[in-house]
Order: C-alpha cells, then structure tokens, then sequence
C-alpha cells in the first residue's frame, strides 16, 4: 500500500463507485490536442541478453529468458486450438490465435486497462473483469465487467459493459461461470456478487456475500476499514452438485474478523460460515486459492497466514505461505491433510532454498501477491501450485517437485561462464498469478501460467528439467509496467537510447540494432539482434540518462537504491566478470519504493534526491558511491519524499508522512527558495492526498514559480478530510499563496477528476500533465483551460492506451514527448 496504490486511495482508503467511469465521460467531451502516439518499446525485452551481465546488478543469465509485464489473467477458447487470451496487470488484454507465437491487443482504449479476471462463456464469449486483485503495491482500480461476444475478431468497448456501477472501483480477483445453475459470480474487493447468465446486459449485478456488510451472513464484528472489509478472494463451484454448492474465501492479508471460507448449498442465496477441520486453523485463515478436481473427489486450497505475514522474521528464514491443503472428501469442512510447506517446497529442487538464496526470502513468502492451485482436468492427483514458482505434484501431494524455479543463480548447476553452465531448463520469471489447462482436441495438454514477466507454457506429461515454451519472444505480448522513462542521444548520429525502471523486470534499454559504444577503446556491439536488453535487474524505479550521451544512466533498483553505469551496463565479457555497474546509493533509511530523484533542470552540474532526507550531488556523472551525496534537508521522522525538482540548486520537494492512508496521513511541502530550507505553509482548500508531483517554471530564474500535482480523487469519490477539487496547483510567490489552475469542474475543458502523476513544461511554457487516464496540455495563455493530447477519436490507431501514464520525459532535442506507461509500454508524440 505505501508504495503506490496508497497514493490513489489516500487519505482514506477508499473510492466510491463510479470514479473512473466519471473522469472518463468528462475526458470524451474534451477537447483535444491533435498529435498521434507511436509506440516505442516494440522490441522483445531479452532478460538474459548476453554482454548485460554485471554481476552485481543484473539478473541476466538467470534463466527466464524474454519477459513481458505482469500477467494476471488468462484465458482460452475451448473450441478453437491455440486461441488464448492474457490480461496485463494494467495493459488491458492480448489476444493470440496461434497459441502464443503473437500477440494482439483488444482493449487498449477501455476506460481501465487494469485487469483482475478473465473467463471465456459456456457461449465462448470472453468476460474481462477490470481492477487487478493481487493487493499489490502497483494495483489500480477498475470500472466494471465487460463480455466480448465475438473475442476472436473484436475488441473490447464500453458498450460490453455488463451491469450498472455495482463494481466500478473494485478489484475483482475471480470470475466463475455456473452452468448449471445459470449464474456467473464475481469475486471482488467488496464481496461476493453474482448476475444470471440469461438476465439482460443492463441487469444490475447482485451482492450476495459480504460478511462485514451483514450481506450473506450476519454477526460478524469487523474491525477492518471500508478498504480492507469483505475482500472476496476467490470462489470454487464443487463438481457434480448440480452448480448449487460454492466455496468462497474472503480475507484480508493481513488478518481481520471475517477471514474464513464460506459455504453455499443453493448457488449463493445463502451462506453459511465453514468450520475446517484437519490440518487448517480457522483462525490462521488469510488470503485463499481454490481448485477442485474435475470430479469433486478432491478440493485443494493454498493459503496465505496473516499471524506469519505480520510477524517480525529478522535475519531468519521468511515466508507468509501457511501451506497447501487438501480435502480428501472435497468438502469445505474437510478434514484437511497439509500436503505442503514453505520447507517441504524448498527441498524440492527450488532456487529459493535458505542455503541457495539465503535467508529471508522462502516460497510463499510473498503468499498473499502471488499465489494460484490448479489441477490437471484429467487426474485428480496431478496439481500445480504456484507461488514465487511453480510446483508439481503428480501423486496427490506427497512429493513435490519445482518444475519453474525462480533462477539459477546460487544452484550447484550454474556457472557465470555460460560454457560451464549445466542448469536444466525448468526456469521461469517468478511470482504466478495465473493458471490455466488446455485440452483441444487432437492438440496436446498443456499448462499455461501468468506471472511478473509473461505468460509460459509446458505440456502437462512433460517430466522435469525439460524447461518451458516463453511466450514472450515475439515482444507482441507488450504488457510492460513502466514507472519511469529517460532518453539520450547515441554518439555519431545513431539515434537515442530509450531507458524505463519497470515493475518486476529491472530497467530496460532499447537502441536501434547495430548501435555501437566506443568505452575505454573497445567498440560495444549494443543490440545486434533487434532487442531490448535488462543492464539491471529485479524492481527499476526513476531513471536518470545523460541526454548528450544515452550510455550514461542512473537506475533505481527500490528505496533509492541508486546504480551508475557509463556504457549502457555492457560486459564485454560473456560472464559479466568486470563491473560495470556501481551502487551510488546515498543510504537514505526512509525512501519509498519508487522515490524521486533527478538533474538539476538549469545547473547540469548538480543532482537531487529524496527519501526522508534531501540529498545533493556536485560529482554528477563522476560519483562513485554514495558517499558522493550532501544531506541537505531532513523532512521529518516517519516522512519520506514523493517529488521533487530542481533549478539553479534551488529545490522544491513534497514528502507524505504516514504514507498509508488513514487517520495519519499527511503531506506538504519543503523548499530552499528563499536562500534557508523551511516547510511550506498549504492553504486550507489545498487538497489533503498525496502530492506525485513537484515542477519548477523553467521561465522563473528565482525559482518561485512552481506546479504541484495531486493524486488521487477529489473529495467527491474519496470522502475525507481531503478538501480542494483540483490536481494542479500553483504558486507565482514562492508558496506564500497556491491557486488551483485545474479549472471549474462544470467546465468540459477543466483537469478531468483523475489520479494525477507527473508534470512537464515544455520550452514554449506548454504544461503537460501524466495522468492514469492519459496526458492533458494547457498553454500559459489559457490556464485553467485544457485538452486532451492524442486524436480526436479515443479509440482511434495512434492514441495513446488508457494505461496509467505515470512518466514524462523529452528527446534529447526537445522535438519529442516520451511518455512511459504502467502497462503498455513507453510511447512518444510530438512536443505539445
């Protein structure tokens, strides 16, 4: 929550239904700012590109080959071999017809792109259920459910919504489809709801299940939050009665008074709370998968544990992973025999073992963000779970064995020197969130599995250590989660280099292949096979390129761990044995996940940074570590910093302080303007959410000219103590007084109600602002006056996809506008 999705819900951790549904009916009655996008990462991302190797900083080498962006759904076409569908974390949906080769995007211009569930109809419509589940720290909010009736020829539109605004603004994590009993049910951050497959398109969906809320049972005390209250995990229709028996599981990861499973035996009318017996505790009970055996002899659980999620591990070994369960009878109750542990999976050929990965990081122990069960619709003893991996058993449980480890790296196997290296091909990207089973006919059974970096398949037969299909290699599966984007110029007229931090698959770096790079004599080849390469691995956060030399750049691995490189992380070795890579990081103990950092926007011979301290920087692109940086300014204890800027070593930086939303939320405003570092005073009507955004008017040499952008929603959808309307403030005197420059909300050409992210201004004092709707422009003639920048038709070829738009940064002359998405990749327009 504190990283990023806090940050949309703050301060009170909620948003009413029919948030984004209204910023998007206001943003279609804009007008417009005529330039076409084009979309920039189209290369294939190669996680274990050779020559990007750097021992301490890069990931490649570890085995899961091309990766795309998180996948948290997946789906197929039963009647139609090698037609699949994959939902992107916030990259709407992909369709393939030639089982996974190439990709195809249905849904860029939806008003969200953030899916949580896909399920193909007993009629072979495809259901998309938006707003993903996972509770991550990068989740975003959905609009509702739509059906596709016609998947393998349209796209999806507005119009295939499905029931009025019972959902919008929740994450919904599961679709079920009962045939029998004629309903499809949806699991979602507010219960359980259900709808009748025949009822009309507007029929409204109903809530049938939502113990805090006295809906489906009542008696229950809940002590959680409206956010965290009635979190619908799952739901599972037991085989062979007749659609009438149902398993929920509702729960909040980190524990509350209706975590439990529950039970229907008339389709959800009514509900019962179970009682299970056996291995499982009741009042262990967190976040839950289900998967009954095709016949209903069995019913498997993987369950996350509050009580281990919440407890303090220290140096020890790590997991929130309570364990796999099963039901032998295949009733709710059980009793239930545990047929897995965070240990028992790590002696089962697992790359995160406490002797190979060291301690604190066991499967499981991210149990309540990535978690699936699934059986093999053709034998009730052969089960996958996956968790950071993925996991076989194919006697009921008894034995397991890590058939997708997390990397080699660490194995007895494995060797730097690609040469030596003897590691089977069982190697997938971690962290599952999906699973699906394939049995076309003539076609051969296969597992296919979502996670933080695409979509893998294997044949169910298949024995182990013979590896996985990636479908990824295509690059048209372009689901990645951009947090940031930086470009500079190649030497000798060969183009820019485009780098991006990226959820989960490190920072990326696409050059025009054949590009080279002259460092220290030796002539770099920088992609000779039309590629994108991953110089850095893990989490990439904010990135910082030299735009007069695009092989210079700082990336951020997390909390301002901050990592230099002066030849685009290039080892001219195979093995990756010279660094080219070095930790600049200045130790800040109180910076966020993503936090801010950057260059002096007048002075190239100054840099900023922030976390609960400023910090500066003289050395630039000479630093060497961290020691290179001068503590400024702290913020405060208990407050770290969400923006800043800085022009002529004048600084402005917002800070949050708690983060998380609730009753001690907070955020403002420091500054050195003025010559002494001090808090700025916000007016009463200045919104109180969280501040993404700091820009300082490059046309102001004193620095007091400044823009603040908010997050979140306006009061009217996030009830609170939040007050102010708009998104863009400015202050012309220093932050003496603050005006917001949004516009009148009645207004068709006002700042849309939107979650605001980043602001640029251009060199003609155009304002161009990032938004998870899009990206708005105003002149300095017309402020309070705005238009939306793309084509006049939303759904047109050459707009930019409603992913959220969280990153704007300019080519290195200044002609164009590169704009990194959160979903669907890094795309570029003409500078407004």
């Amino acid at each position: 929550m504190a990283a990023f999705n806090g940050a949309r819900l703050s301060p009170t951790a909620q948003v009413l239904p029919g948030a984004y549904r209204d910023a998007w009916e206001h943003i279609k009655k804009m007008p417009v700012d005529e330039s076409p996008f084009t979309e920039v990462t189209t290369q294939p991302l190669n996680g274990d590109a050779p020559h990007y190797r750097d021992r301490s900083a890069s990931n490649s080498g570890g085995g899961f080959g091309h990766s795309s962006g998180r996948i948290s759904a997946l789906a197929l076409d039963p009647d139609r071999p090698g037609v699949l569908y994959a939902g992107g974390a916030n990259g709407g949906v992909f369709r393939s017809t030639d089982d996974g080769a190439h990709w195809t995007p249905i849904a860029d211009h939806m008003p969200a792109l953030s899916v949580g569930a896909l399920a193909t109809g007993p009629d072979g419509a495809l259901w998309l259920a938006t707003g993903e589940a996972t509770t991550a720290a990068d989740n975003f909010l959905g609009s509702g459910v739509y059906r596709l009736a016609d998947p393998l020829h349209d796209s999806f539109e507005e119009s295939d919504r499905v029931g009025g605004t019972e959902l919008d603004s929740s994450s919904i994590g599961r679709l079920r489809f009962d045939t029998e009993a004629g309903y499809v049910f949806a699991s979602s951050s507010h219960g359980v709801f259900r709808r009748a497959l025949a009822a009309p398109r507007s029929a409204a969906w109903e809530r049938i299940l939502a113990p805090c809320a006295g809906v489906g049972v009542t008696g229950i005390s809940c002590g959680a939050s409206s956010f965290f209250a009635d979190v619908a995990n799952d739901l599972a229709i037991e085989p062979g009665t007749g659609g009438k028996r149902l398993v929920a599981n509702l729960a909040w990861r980190s524990g509350a008074s209706y975590n439990g499973f529950y039970y229907s035996e008339d389709a959800g009318t009514t509900w019962r709370r179970a009682n299970p017996g056996g291995a499982i505790n009741p009042a262990e009970i967190g976040n839950a998968s289900f998967a009954y055996s095709a016949d209903g002899s069995r019913l498997y659980v993987v369950m996350e544990s509050p009580e281990l999620l919440n407890k303090a591990t220290g140096s020890g070994a790590s997991s929130s992973l309570a364990g796999v369960y099963v039901s032998k009878s295949g009733a709710v109750d059980g009793p239930y025999s545990q047929i897995a542990t965070s240990s028992k999976l790590a002696t089962s050929g697992s790359a995160m073992k406490i002797t190979k990965i060291g301690a604190g990081y066991q499967p499981g122990t991210q149990a309540w963000y990535d978690q699936v069960i699934g059986v093999d619709p053709a034998d009730p003893d052969h089960v996958y779970v996956g968790l950071e991996e993925v996991f076989e058993s194919r006697n009921g449980g008894s034995d397991w064995q890590a058939v997708g480890r997390y990397w080699n790296f660490g194995l007895d196997c494995f060797s730097y020197d690609p040469a030596l290296d003897t590691c089977d091909q069982d190697v997938i990207h971690p962290d599952q969130h999906a699973m699906i089973f394939s049995n076309w006919k003539g076609g051969t059974p296969e597992i296919y599995v979502g996670n933080d970096g695409g979509v893998f398949a294997r044949p169910l037969a298949q024995s182990p250590g013979k590896g996985w299909r990636n479908l990824n290699k295509s690059g048209t599966l372009r689901t990645l989660q951009y947090y940031s984007v930086g470009v500079g110029a190649l030497p000798g007229g060969q183009g820019d280099a485009v780098w991006g931090g990226l959820q989960d698959n490190g920072v990326s770096l696409q050059v025009p292949q054949g590009a080279t790079y002259t460092h220290q004599g030796d002539v770099q080849r920088l992609n000779p096979t039309g590629e994108m390469s991953e110089p850095f691995g893990g989490d990439g956060g904010d990135q910082l390129v030299n735009p007069d030399n695009g092989c210079e750049t700082v990336g951020e691995y997390t909390n301002l761990a901050m990592q230099i490189t002066r030849n685009c992380g290039y080892t001219a070795s195979a093995d990756g044995s010279e660094d080219v890579i070095t930790d600049i990081a200045p130790g800040d103990p109180g910076a966020r996940f993503i936090a801010p950092f950057g260059a002096d926007g007048a002075d190239k011979g100054y840099w900023v940074a922030g976390g609960q301290y400023i910090w500066g920087n003289t050395k630039t692109w000479q630093t060497t570590s961290g020691a290179d940086w001068d503590r400024l300014y702290d913020t405060g204890a208990g407050r770290s910093t969400t923006a800043l800027d800085s022009r002529n070593r004048v600084v402005w930086a917002a800070w949050c302080g708690s983060c998380n939303p609730g009753t001690s939320f907070g955020r403002g405003i420091v500054t050195n303007q003025g010559g002494t570092w001090h808090q700025v005073t916000l007016p009463a009507d200045f919104p109180n959410r969280y501040i993404a955004g700091i820009t300082i008017d490059p046309a102001d040499t004193s620095g007091r000219t400044v823009y603040a952008v908010v997050n979140g929603f306006s009061r009217h959808w996030n009830e609170g103590p939040g007050a102010g309307y708009g998104h863009i403030w400015r202050t012309t005197d220093g932050g003496a007084t603050w005006q917001d420059v949004s516009g009148p909300a009645s207004a068709s050409d006002s700042f849309p109600d939107a979650p605001a992210n980043r602001l640029l201004i251009t060199s003609n004092g155009t304002l161009a602002v990032a938004t998870d709707l899009g990206v708005f422009t105003s002149t300095p003639s017309t402020p309070g006056h705005w238009k939306r920048l793309g084509l006049t038709d939303p759904a047109a070829t050459g707009n930019l996809p409603t992913a959220a738009a969280l990153y704007l940064a300019p080519s290195p002359d200044g002609s164009e506008l590169y704009v990194a998405t959160h979903g669907r990749g890094i795309w570029k327009t003409g500078m407004p």
